[in-house]
């Protein structure tokens, strides 16, 4: 799935920009168009993950201006 197959919900200044984080180069929030979550952020290794999964470490203001912008 291509990036530009997504909703940004996060990063995004009232203009549809990249914001203070340029284009993709921050932790962000995704939505897909099956109505899943697609997260971007730092890599973790606060444990091993399955195989085929990874672990990301994600800002709560960021969560937080996710669901501000999904309305929740």
């Amino acid at each position: 799935m291509a990036r530009t197959e997504l909703a940004r919900l996060t990063g995004v200044d009232e203009n549809g920009n990249g914001g203070p984080c340029g284009q993709g180069d921050c932790p962000n929030v995704y939505r897909t168009a099956s109505g899943s979550f697609v997260f971007q952020g730092g890599v973790s290794d606060a444990f091993q993950p399955p195989a085929g999964e990874g672990l990301v470490e994600i800002p709560e203001d960021v969560l937080r201006e996710a669901f501000r912008v999904l309305g929740w």
